[in-house]
Order: C-alpha cells, then structure tokens, then sequence
C-alpha cells in the first residue's frame, strides 16, 4: 500500500490496505500494532487459524511472503475464509471495490466479473504463483473457492464457483 513514514493510518486503513491492495506493509503495521512482535502475531494467527479448523498450515508472518514453516493447503484457506467471512467487518471490507478515503482500488477482479462475488483475497509470489480465494453468494447461499498455483485464477474460479452454483440451484 506504498505506506508513507509520518503519516497517520487507522487500524481500519491498515486492513483495507491489506486486503484490498495487499499490502505487505499494512500486514506488518497491523501485526505490530496488535501484537508487539512478528512472531507473537504469527502465534495469534496459528491459534486462531487451528480454531477453524486449519490444521495443514503454519503461518511466520502476516503478510504470506515465503518464509520457512510458513505453508497452508487450498483446504486450510477455504476454511479460514469461511471463518472469517463470519464477521460483518471482514465481509464488508473484502466486499468493498474502492475504498475512497486512500483512494485504493481492490485488486480482486471477482468484484466486478462474477455475479454475487463478495471479494476475499488475491495472492501472488514466485514461489506460489498466482491464488485466489474467492466468495460468491446466490440465493442465500454463499461459497468459498481457493485456487493456488494457478495462471488463470479468476476463469478458473468462476467455473468452479459456477459448477458448485449449478449442483445447488
């Protein structure tokens, strides 16, 4: 989120940074800010990502860099999506396609390609390639898709998301 040393930034500025600009930068300040240390907050986040369920994953940072022990599984982000997407403030900013007051856009294309699409989390590194994780809701229903590794994250997250709406529906 390029942030700039001196300048004031809210918790809710860090996180909008951090989920719609994917701000590595915004990971770190809200990890300090929350916990004091890097590893103090990758140990909140192994907690609570256990507590959903993720059992195939162990977090180092905030901020999904490489780093050794730091791994997950399309599983394990499927069910940390869905436990955060359990809270209003996490649905509302995930879901938010432009958040005026930095002027930041979301990076996630779902927003605007996909009928229903509630957002989530875009990701990219060398090492893991392009991934998305994904929400839509049809109907009162509402789905969750991990794609990893893969070149084609929104078509291919559209056609599972389409297949799964047209097993329901």
């Amino acid at each position: 989120a390029y942030l700039q040393c001196g300048e004031d930034y809210s918790v809710r500025d860090l996180l909008y940074g951090l989920m719609l600009r994917s701000g590595n930068d915004c990971a770190i300040a809200l990890a300090l800010h929350c916990c004091k240390s890097i590893v103090a907050f990758a140990t909140e986040m192994n907690k609570i990502a256990q507590s959903a369920g993720a059992v195939n994953s162990h977090f180092s940072n905030p901020h999904g860099l490489p780093q050794k022990q730091h791994y997950t599984t399309a599983q394990d982000l499927a069910l940390i999506a869905s436990f955060a997407m359990e809270n209003a403030i996490f649905r509302e900013i995930v879901s938010c396609p432009y958040y005026a007051l930095k002027c930041w856009k979301n990076k996630n294309k779902m927003l605007s390609l996909y009928k229903g699409a509630d957002g989530i989390k875009t990701g990219y590194t060398k090492e893991a390639g392009r991934c998305l994780v994904s929400s839509a809701t049809r109907e009162g229903v509402t789905l969750i898709c991990v794609v990893l590794s893969c070149p084609t994250t929104y078509a291919r997250s559209m056609s599972l998301l389409d297949n799964a709406f047209s097993k329901l529906f």
